[in-house]
């Protein structure tokens, strides 16, 4: 009987596979099936393992060891099926996004066309709920490590003069600050106020620089979305259009729910990105 069952099984997880290759089975099918049949893969390999009958014999021609053998496969179908659902949402929400962009672009361009009647884009494929990819939230992180003594008040020396309009004199103070303290837990910071100092005073090439070394020094510092995008921003102005799309398209790869994000996207549509 029980052997009989387990035949039974095979053939289900036969019929399984040729399941999904139908064209008319969604993967939310497909995942209640795996969820389904893990279930009763479970519950078999408790009954198998009730009486210990079936635990004799030379590895690998058991029952149980075969139907270890199954739920290792099935297991990997899971995660191949998750890791489908979750290419398939990315790149439907992805493609409605654009889509949705270019009808917002093309209504700027003609005549009499209102944004405010254009509505929403509708999902990509024609799928009418299609689940929003989670994305995770950018937290800011905390500045970490110890400063040395004077370390704060020379760095609020220099971000003084920054928000003061002494642009040079800040410039000046911030590279002294990463001069006097290397591997300071506020290499990033300075840097970032170097390269907002620099591009104040219009020195957009050094300021590119310093955005660039403060985004290396902590790419996932409390400074690194928003000098990844003055990075990209910079670029733009230097007139580096196709490395600065790169650069301002990585901010929200990389921080999704960044404030910088959105400034990110606004110069991308200013840019002319594609």
């Amino acid at each position: 009987m029980m052997l009989r069952t387990l035949l039974l099984l095979l053939a289900f997880v036969v019929g399984f596979a040729q399941l999904a290759r139908a064209q008319d089975t969604t993967l939310a099918d497909l995942r209640q099936e795996l969820s389904t049949l893990y279930i009763d893969i479970q519950n078999l390999k408790s009954e198998l393992t009730a009486s210990g009958a079936l635990t004799q014999g030379s590895v690998g021609n058991t029952p149980l060891e075969r139907l270890d053998s199954i739920e290792a496969q099935l297991q990997g179908l899971t995660s191949k099926t998750e890791e489908l659902e979750f290419r398939i949402n990315r790149i439907t929400v992805d493609g409605t996004n654009r889509i949705g962009d270019l009808e917002f672009r093309i209504c700027e361009l003609e005549e009499g066309c209102d944004i405010n009647a254009l509505g929403d884009t509708p999902p990509l494929g024609g799928v009418d709920n299609v689940a929003e990819v989670p994305s995770p939230e950018y937290v800011t992180p905390p500045p970490s490590g110890d400063l040395a003594v004077n370390e704060q008040a020379d760095f609020e020396r220099a971000q003084a003069a920054l928000e003061a309009g002494d642009f040079r004199g800040a410039a000046d103070q911030f590279t002294t600050f990463g001069t006097a303290y290397p591997g300071s837990p506020l290499s990033a910071d300075a840097l970032f106020g170097k390269g907002q100092a620099l591009e104040a005073a219009g020195d957009i090439s050094n300021a590119a620089r310093a955005y660039l070394e403060s985004f290396s020094a902590a790419p996932n510092g409390q400074t690194a979305p928003d000098a990844l995008f003055k990075l990209g921003q910079s670029l733009g102005q230097l007139g580096q259009t196709p490395d600065a799309c790169v650069t301002l398209a990585e901010v929200g790869t990389r921080f999704p729910g960044a404030p910088a994000v959105l400034e990110a996207q606004s110069v991308m549509r200013n840019l002319g990105c594609p």
